[in-house]
């Protein structure tokens, strides 16, 4: 006896599809927010672990270490400002040009559009049929799309990505001021390298998450890299304060 397909036997329905524009966004945002984290657990940590090792004495630790995450934070949310502005210039730029054209030559416009989508394997005949529906529906957005690779909808804003930026890096310089300052002085050094070596395993699986590549690999990249930026820092400063 026969039975309706059910949900059962129907084909896996993907809810999360990642060649879906709006998750290609999401996933950018994260991908700059765990970079972002990142410089602030690191260059934090390295000025701050160099300073503890010129000196016990709390208030020029707090002092480099203030100013490291203020002018970190100012930086990146800086240079986030000027790429993205660059960027959505040379987008909205892109975007007038193809408006123009579409405004004093739509019929090489359409037969441009065809011969995207002949070069993508469709037929003469359907590529054709293709770009008038496309031209019908919206012709701005379809050329854009086929010739740009461009959303009008999504150009992306240059004080959003210059707050995000700035704020991904406050949070993750938090996590070595604490560490440096609230420990015995004895214990400030190793206490920032094993919270700083955890913090920089989390952010590499997120990042290797975030791209699909492989865990161990990012994690052993970015925590060896991390290692030896405090290793070098240490270094320097204990010379520093042993010369001094």
């Amino acid at each position: 006896m026969t039975h309706a397909a059910g949900p059962t036997d129907a084909e896996p329905v993907h809810e999360l599809d990642p060649h879906a524009g709006s998750v290609h966004a999401k996933l950018n945002w994260l991908r700059a927010g765990v970079l972002g984290a990142n410089d602030g657990i690191v260059s934090v940590a390295a000025l701050v672990v160099g300073v503890a090792a010129a000196t016990t004495d709390v208030g020029p630790i707090l002092i480099a270490g203030v100013a490291a995450v203020i002018a970190g934070a100012i930086s990146m949310g800086l240079g986030e400002y000027v790429s993205v502005s660059s960027q959505r210039d040379t987008e909205r730029a892109l975007i007038a040009k193809e408006r123009w054209e579409l405004e004093t030559m739509p019929v090489q416009e359409l037969a441009e559009l065809a011969e995207i989508y002949r070069g993508k394997g469709l037929s003469a005949e359907t590529a054709e049929r293709v770009a008038e529906e496309l031209t019908a529906h919206d012709a701005l957005a379809a050329h854009l799309e086929a010739e740009l690779h461009i959303d009008e909808q999504d150009v992306v804003s240059p004080w959003h990505a210059a707050g995000a930026s700035a704020l991904s890096f406050l949070i993750g310089a938090v996590l070595p001021m604490l560490a440096i300052l609230l420990p015995p002085p004895e214990w400030r050094v190793p206490t920032t390298f094993l919270a700083v070596v955890v913090a920089l395993a989390i952010t590499g699986w997120l990042s290797a998450w975030i791209g699909g590549s492989p865990r161990l690999r990012a994690i052993l990249r970015i925590t060896v890299g991390g290692g030896l930026a405090l290793a070098v820092t240490w270094t320097i400063g204990a010379l520093l304060g042993v010369a001094v």
